[in-house]
């Protein structure tokens, strides 16, 4: 299949993804839920959010993610303490992190803004431009959950996720 040029399958993640969970309920005879009902009774649940802020002025996108580094890498931001909801959520390390391949090595710097906190909930500001005429700014937020009684929240309702939504800003709109 050749699509834009290219001679691949274009986001075949979803595909795989599919594969692999066919093989597994084939494997186990369970539902997905079943399946992923038994993996959070035992490991604890990772609730995941995505927030994305597209058709931005890249220079503004820019700037935002310059001014929030800047803000989040300064030392005074270690320790922080923020309050949402009931939540009080204490920075344990915020950076500009990089990824190292596991294969053969390869490290690729500057993948994104990450504040994790103390219980193990993070934040991850990436900021992906196709083009030279629009950039799109993601956060994504990410809490882990040992307690069962809590497995079955849904992730936009939990606190550490408030902070992806962006009520009003001028610059994003």
């Amino acid at each position: 299949m050749a699509v834009a040029g290219s001679d691949h399958i274009r986001e075949k993640d979803g595909l795989w993804a599919v594969l692999v969970w066919l093989s597994i309920m084939a494997a186990r005879k369970q539902c997905v839920e079943e399946i992923v009902r038994e993996h959070w009774a035992k490991f604890g649940r990772h609730y995941y959010c995505r927030f994305d802020y597209e058709a931005l002025d890249p220079r503004t996108a820019y700037f935002i993610m310059r001014d929030l580094e800047a803000l989040i890498t300064d030392k005074s931001f270690s320790n922080q303490q923020f309050a949402v909801g009931s939540n009080v959520y204490t920075v344990q390390k915020a950076n500009n992190f990089e990824y190292v391949d596991p294969v053969d090595g390869t490290v690729t710097k500057r993948q994104g803004l990450r504040i994790i906190f103390s219980d193990a909930s993070r934040l991850i500001f990436r900021l992906s431009s196709s083009s030279h005429v629009r950039a799109t700014l993601r956060i994504y937020a990410e809490s882990y959950e040992k307690d069962p009684s809590n497995h079955d929240k849904e992730p936009q309702g939990l606190p550490v996720s408030a902070v992806g939504e962006i009520p009003s800003c001028p610059c994003i709109e």
